[in-house]
């Protein structure tokens, strides 16, 4: 019993850096309905400027704020000057940029930071195993920092007045233009967001699977599964689904398919979805007259 609450518990955990991931996907999807498949990327390369400026001496919540603060710019500067030419271009075009930023970005991290696995440092260090062995400092530490950051999402976009302008541009975007407010700024905004938000997860999570760049390969395609499930067009969903795959994910591993295999369970998730209720569980059922 001790062995499967452990498992729920630490499911929770990782849950919570899918759920951040997954809300990322969702953001940048309302504002261009297309999935930046390049998210994990940008999440790693923030991990290591974090790292970077670790190792330079400063202070770990120091060096994670301006993570924080570089990721948002970056991805200003990738909606800027990547995403607003092709606008109005073909379905492939985005395609092909987002795959061709999963490239650059990727190589250029390895090529800057070195292929070799890193140690990340985790400011939950602790003695040892608490509640009873349950969960580790780093996990619980994770966990509350995770969502830190999603209630701060949501009251943002909820009672703030630029928040509900980000809202209006990714739902509506010619209605919001006729009421004055400036749509491409706020999509370059909520790439802004998606990127701070995908550096904590990055943060959070290189603790635990050590930092080199393919680190967030497999947790992006366990947070778009999470994204599928909530509902890719619904950030509530999002979240909801990242704690759902986080624990599934876990259960299945230590009981069903093993360690080896645990990356079939979001696959599996994925294909089951699209299947079932392409929608999510919380997402629009979109239907047009044709």
């Amino acid at each position: 019993m001790d062995g499967f609450a452990h498992q729920i518990i630490a499911g929770i955990a990782t849950g919570g850096i899918y759920a951040s991931v997954a809300l990322a996907l969702v953001m940048i999807y309302q504002a261009t309905h297309h999935v930046n498949f390049a998210q994990g990327e940008m999440a790693t390369l923030s991990t290591f400027i974090a790292w970077s400026m670790v190792e330079a001496g400063i202070p770990y919540w120091l060096a994670f704020l301006g993570t924080v603060v570089v990721s948002f710019i970056i991805g200003v500067l990738v909606e800027r000057l990547l995403m607003r030419p092709v606008q109005n271009a073909p379905v492939l075009t985005h395609v092909g940029v987002f795959i061709g930023l999963l490239l650059i970005v990727g190589n250029m991290t390895g090529w800057i930071f070195g292929y070799t696995t890193k140690v990340f440092p985790s400011p939950f260090a602790s003695s040892g195993p608490l509640m009873g062995g349950l969960v580790s400092a780093h996990e619980l530490g994770s966990t509350a920092v995770t969502l830190v950051v999603l209630i701060l999402v949501f009251l943002f976009f909820r009672y703030t007045s630029l928040g509900l302008a980000m809202r209006a541009a990714a739902y509506n975007p010619r209605s919001a233009r006729l009421v004055g407010i400036r749509v491409g700024w706020m999509l370059a905004l909520g790439w802004g967001l998606a990127a701070a938000i995908g550096a904590v997860a990055g943060m959070m999570v290189a603790p635990v699977v050590f930092l080199d760049p393919t680190m967030m390969t497999g947790i992006l395609l366990y947070a778009f599964a999470g994204a599928l499930i909530g509902g890719i067009d619904n950030p509530l969903g999002a979240v909801i689904g990242g704690f759902a795959v986080g624990v599934l994910e876990n259960l299945a591993g230590a009981y069903v398919v093993g360690t080896e295999l645990k990356l079939t369970v979001a696959l599996a998730i994925i294909i089951g979805v699209l299947v079932v209720r392409p929608s999510g569980l919380l997402g629009r059922v979109v239907t047009s007259r044709v």
